[in-house]
């Protein structure tokens, strides 16, 4: 159900810690690993500060919808969907946030096995360590938005300290080695190779954040805002603060950390390159602060956002806490951890299939339908987002050619697919679809009747249903 105004927790120094845990984990290390294989750290520090911008925009903007009208990611894609539509990119999403939380759960578990057996010599049983890792988590996430940001408030400032630790260790020893740690390339290129290589990380880094380009609606929904702001940035400064802010920066830093990790040892993973260039209770520590930042990421980034969608799927019986243990479950039977030799590859497919959905919501939100939403028909079985036996046509087809065609050019797949879809669903809607389907809030655009918090309004759904079918909870 819609979140209320004063239900509305998170403010900008809570979003801002999230990001700070949020931004770190296995594939950020990855990217600046594969960075400096052709360009220098400089270089793939500016590319990744380019991604996290753009991408940090474009989840600002998606993330209006949460912040406007207190609604989650599967709720509002039945609008661009259909009320059964939404399921398929819904769970689409939720799958790889699942995906995310067995990798990142695994990383973590990896490295509580190194702390284990630094104590405990002897211990080694990284399986038992993923199970108890993967249950905090889990019962972190069920207890609601609330607890996840006290986490992290926790979190943040330890794992600022411990990774300033961490990247001084690893550039210490790489200047031990004789080598230059803004300097060294594995094999450097020139001309259009060094562009291509550029572009890489840029679409990588905008790839791996499609996922919360989609479905930061909900987390933004649980945003503070201010009633009757008629001002975008204002209305939506948590979520632009935290995205263009404590995101791009976070994220550099860590890509400098993989970069240095992979220097010291040739590999993206800072558990092994740490075991090298550390031991005893430092070595304990900095592998401390790899299992906080797992754990902060999955609860905010993966479980949290997979537990609505799983939630919305199965029904309104199933409640938040069990769709939570669904997302758990499905992100360990698909043992994320086999493909982490093709990482950044797996990003940039993820880029190119979920940009799409990001266009289609940007064109559905601000260029169709202008902010405003008829809200109580998203929960209504027979209402106006029923489109054609609960599917609309347009937003898969738009979803389909722009995530084909994105695929085709992997290298830029982020805003090809982007771009395509958004055009696509835009025309399609307003040239075919809105005359077959008629939609309230289009033909007529009253703010008093379809805008939220911007004209003081908290949406409740159970007084306005009457006796119609909810759709879910």
């Amino acid at each position: 159900m819609p979140v209320k105004h004063n239900e509305r927790k998170i403010g900008v120094m809570g979003f801002f810690a999230m990001w700070v845990g949020m931004a770190i984990l296995l594939a950020t290390f990855d990217i600046g690993a594969s960075g400096i294989q052709n360009i220098s750290l400089l270089w793939v520090v500016i590319a990744t500060l380019v991604g996290c911008l753009l991408i940090g925009g474009i989840i600002s903007i998606i993330g209006d919808i949460g912040v406007e009208h207190g609604i989650s990611f599967p709720v509002y894609m039945r609008a661009p969907f259909g009320t059964v539509g939404t399921h398929i990119p819904s769970v689409t999403r939720a799958v790889t946030a699942s995906f995310w939380f067995g990798l990142n759960t695994y990383f973590g578990s990896t490295a509580i096995n190194a702390i284990l057996n630094i104590m405990f010599p002897g211990f080694d049983n990284w399986l038992l360590c993923y199970v108890v890792f993967a249950l905090f988590q889990l019962i972190n996430t069920a207890s609601g938005i609330k607890w996840i940001e006290r986490f992290a408030d926790l979190a943040a400032p330890i794992i600022v300290v411990i990774s300033l630790i961490m990247y001084s260790t690893l550039t210490a020893e790489v200047k031990a080695q004789g080598e230059e740690v803004w300097a060294w390339v594995a094999s450097p290129v020139t001309g259009s190779a060094a562009v291509t290589a550029f572009m890489v990380v840029i679409f990588a880094n905008m790839g791996f954040w499609a996922t919360l380009g989609c479905d930061i609606p909900t987390i933004s929904r649980h945003f503070k805002a201010p009633k009757y702001e008629r001002n975008w940035f204002k209305r939506n400064k948590t979520t632009v603060v935290g995205s263009l802010i404590a995101m791009p920066l976070t994220e550099a830093f860590m890509i400098m950390i993989g970069a240095a990790a992979f220097m010291v040892a040739g590999t993206s993973n800072p558990v092994t390159a740490l075991q090298e260039t550390a031991s005893g209770w430092m070595l304990a520590t900095l592998l401390f602060m790899i299992v906080l930042t797992q754990w902060s990421t999955n609860t905010a980034a993966n479980v949290l956002p997979a537990a609505a969608v799983f939630s919305n799927v199965l029904g309104p019986k199933v409640s938040h806490g069990v769709a939570v243990f669904v997302a758990g479950i499905v992100g360990t039977i698909i043992q994320p951890w086999s493909v982490f030799e093709i990482l950044t590859q797996v990003l940039l497919i993820i880029g190119a299939v979920l940009s799409a959905v990001s266009g289609i919501l940007f064109a559905d939100y601000y260029l169709l339908r202008k902010r405003r939403i008829n809200v109580p028909d998203l929960y209504r079985n027979s209402g106006q987002y029923r489109f054609n036996g609960g599917i609309n046509m347009v937003g898969f087809i738009s979803w389909a050619i722009g995530g084909v065609i994105a695929t085709f050019f992997m290298t830029y797949s982020f805003i090809v697919g982007f771009v395509i879809a958004a055009v696509l669903y835009y025309v399609l809607t307003k040239y075919w679809y809105i005359k077959k389907f008629p939609q309230a809030e289009i033909i007529d655009p009253d703010d008093d009747k379809y805008l939220g918090i911007t004209v003081g309004r908290d949406w409740v759904i159970d007084e306005e249903l009457e006796k119609d079918e909810v759709v879910a909870k």
